[in-house]
């Protein structure tokens, strides 16, 4: 492509937000020759990215390749639109879909590395079942989502994009129906095309009651991980200038015992022979269910259900961890938060469950699990994708402790800027606003109700990122100089 540079303007491109997904778009606009001005909000690069594990979902891609996984963009699709209920759009989807093997492939040429081996786990590179995927698609780089934010900012660097930290974009530039550039601190940076990668809405608590109130089920259980800078300031630009919002009241609400209050690289996991029971006091699921829809079952059974175990899965955790420690339990069981009885009937009754239904769900766990074939909920198989014994020890041995399971853990919300299949940003009227592209959380239309598989959020960031600093060098060529500077 050739270099846009036109001097009326202070630069082709300007994206907003320096994580993933801005990077991403810098590094791409740049690539394609434009001059890039990359802005963020926060002291430091890397948003919500730089905090992930830095897990891909994509497909067809030299990885999948290597060890043997026949795949396609099309077998992605047909899987991402059906978990949704094709309620997600499908022309960005199917971009989404097709762009995610280039942009893996991008990726390892920039210096990611995910190696072609089987990993078990989001924290191990290689390839990983990562969720409730037809195939697997979960691609774990080293040094996990710190890595990704290093190797894409060094490529900023080698590129000359422009960096200015702590600086927070108070508008965009409108004139003579096409975006112009952007308002900072009073002031106007102009360009004929911006990129909206500034992250999700969850960190403000309004904009989460107003965008997601199903976050509301956890009460004072909820706890966010998103980086700081995810204002939602995507929402109020769409609000001034008339642009469509989609995805309201969707996000990823990870299911987490009541007393957490951190990620779980920092909480721990829970003890392995655990038994989760409805408000019924019968067994309702796979313990070991993927984030991607354990959310939505427990929106089934009242928004909540319980967590069993014994004093010997009490004992069995590890130590060093914020959350999951026998000695934290413990603490939590003299605050009334954990439940503790001696009996399971008398937990039952604490619990306020029939204390026949969980000892009957209890008496058929330990039997089912000292088979080793869950046949209600099929749980060996969940365990086994780890690479875990699904033989459990049973629940047996008092006290016996029940805590509270809620969707208590704010990931990322996916009410965005709706785009369209070249990530332009549409307006309420259906119509592009020209100039204007959004990638990440900032996006929506592609992001939907059940989260596909680890690394959907990260994929989504990278390859609209991709994607969309493309298109904008793109249109900075197309594109001719403003009339006039006079304020949007």
């Amino acid at each position: 492509m050739s270099e846009p540079h036109d001097t009326a303007y202070d630069y082709d491109v300007i994206v907003v937000g320096a994580g993933g997904a801005g990077l991403a778009a810098s590094v791409s606009a740049a690539e394609a020759g434009a001059r890039v001005l990359l802005l963020e909000a926060e002291d430091e690069i890397g948003g919500s990215t730089q905090l992930s594990a830095g897990l891909l979902t994509a497909s067809a891609t030299s990885v999948q390749e290597s060890l043997g996984i026949d795949d396609s963009p099309l077998r992605m699709f047909q899987h991402y639109m059906d978990l949704n209920g094709w309620r997600v759009r499908p022309g960005p989807v199917r971009m989404f879909c097709e762009e995610s093997s280039s942009t893996v492939e991008w990726l390892l040429e920039l210096g990611v590395e995910i190696p072609a081996q089987v990993s078990r786990s989001a924290h191990q590179p290689g390839l990983t079942r990562a969720g409730v995927e037809d195939v697997w698609r979960g691609h774990v780089p080293k040094d996990q989502g710190y890595g990704l934010v290093q190797v894409l900012d060094k490529a900023r660097a080698r590129l000359h994009v422009d960096l200015a930290l702590g600086s927070r974009v108070e508008d965009l530039v409108v004139r003579d129906g096409a975006v112009r550039g952007v308002l900072l601190d009073g002031e106007e940076a102009t360009a004929p095309a911006v990129v909206i990668a500034s992250g999700g809405l969850a960190a403000d608590p309004d904009l989460v009651r107003r965008f997601l109130p199903e976050a509301e089920t956890a009460g004072d259980a909820l706890f966010v991980v998103a980086a700081p800078g995810s204002r939602g300031d995507h929402v109020g630009i769409a609000e001034r200038h008339g642009l469509a919002l989609f995805g309201q009241g969707w996000g990823l609400l990870l299911v987490t015992a009541e007393f957490q209050r951190y990620h779980h690289w920092q909480s721990g996991f829970p003890p392995a022979s655990r038994i989760h029971v409805s408000l019924d006091g019968r067994r309702c699921m796979d313990e070991d269910a993927p984030y991607a829809v354990s959310p939505g079952i427990l929106k089934d059974h009242g928004g909540w259900v319980w967590s069993v175990f014994d004093e010997d899965a009490r004992m069995s955790l590890p130590s060093g961890y914020a959350d999951w420690d026998a000695d934290r339990i413990l603490e939590e069981a003299a605050k009334g938060v954990v439940l503790r009885a001696d009996t399971l009937e008398r937990l039952a009754d604490l619990m306020d469950v029939p204390p026949d239904h969980l000892t009957a769900s209890v008496t058929r766990f330990n039997a089912l699990f000292a088979d080793g074939t869950d046949e209600d909920y099929l749980r060996h198989e969940s365990l086994a994708a780890k690479g875990a014994d699904p033989h459990l020890a049973p629940i047996a041995n008092g006290p016996f402790f029940a805590v509270r399971m809620l969707p208590a853990e704010l990931v990322c919300t996916h009410t965005g800027l709706e785009v369209d299949a070249r990530t332009r940003v549409l307006g309420t009227d259906g119509r592009a606003l020209p100039g204007l592209y959004a990638a990440g959380e900032a996006a929506g239309g592609i992001l939907g109700e059940r989260y596909v598989g680890g690394g959907n959020s990260v994929a989504h960031a990278l390859v609209l990122g991709r994607v969309a600093g493309r298109e904008a060098a793109a249109h900075a060529v197309a594109s001719s100089s403003p009339t006039d500077k006079a304020p949007a």
